[in-house]
């Protein structure tokens, strides 16, 4: 069994002595590991970081045995991403969600393109890049089968003055329909439906909207048991940021 592509670099593990085990995010084999012969060595350690987008190689002799990849740096894009604090935070948090809750070995093309898109973003300090990450986490959600639905009121059908979702049925609901229930729904900021860049404050309210369905809908479908601890650091970062103006 073998195969011929490109991804992007999720983990790298030290195996043995030289050796390490990768987790790459592919567009026609998904999240994919294998074991990289001197992948630990000096020569290679350095271009195996995280956000580094490979050239791979995958043989096996059973499709279902773990495999080795033998791998080409196309582009690094670590060290850009560490200048910048959110940045590291972010893509950790990314990586994190990748491993923790997408299917290992299954085609996932929207997942791919719109991880790599948002890594380039991070990695040249693009303008809104902080809001394109919370719409990548609602992307997520439905490559994952847990679409949630903005178009109009759950309750009343309208499609102005949406400001809620439901945690019931991930539809957003209007301002006065939601407002005797308001304690019990959760924020939908406008920028996930109209688009363009967000503050600090908008984006930390789509975070706490998309990760309440990560944990309650996506984590217990795939035998999780909750969200991976860099997910809670970037919400941590930025509400620092936000108490800090």
């Amino acid at each position: 069994m073998d195969w011929r592509g490109e991804g992007m670099l999720l983990t790298a593990r030290v195996h043995g002595e030289a050796s390490a085990i990768i987790e790459v995010l592919t567009r026609d084999h998904g999240r994919h590991a294998g074991l990289v012969q001197g992948g630990a060595s000096s020569r290679l350690a350095p271009a195996l970081q995280p956000g580094a987008q490979l050239s791979l190689e995958w043989r096996a002799r059973l499709a279902e045995h773990l495999g080795q990849f033998r791998v080409d740096l196309i582009r690094s894009r670590a060290a850009a991403i560490m200048e910048d604090r959110t940045a590291l935070v972010a893509f950790n948090a990314m990586g994190a969600l990748l491993i923790t809750l997408l299917p290992e070995r299954e085609p996932n093309p929207e997942t791919y393109d719109t991880t790599l898109t948002l890594a380039d973003a991070m990695a040249t300090g693009e303008a809104g890049w902080l809001a394109d990450y919370a719409r990548w986490e609602v992307v997520f959600l439905s490559a994952l089968g847990f679409g949630l639905d903005f178009t109009a009121c759950a309750s009343s059908g309208v499609t102005e003055d949406l400001i809620y979702v439901s945690p019931r049925s991930g539809r957003a609901v209007s301002r006065d329909a939601g407002a005797p229930w308001a304690e019990k729904l959760l924020p939908l900021p406008g920028f996930l439906i109209e688009g363009g860049p967000a503050k600090p404050d908008d984006v930390c309210d789509a975070l706490r909207m998309t990760g309440f369905f990560l944990e309650h809908w996506a984590c217990p479908s795939f035998e999780r048991k909750g969200l991976p601890e860099a997910r809670a650091r970037l919400i941590d970062h930025l509400e620092r940021m936000r108490a800090a103006g």
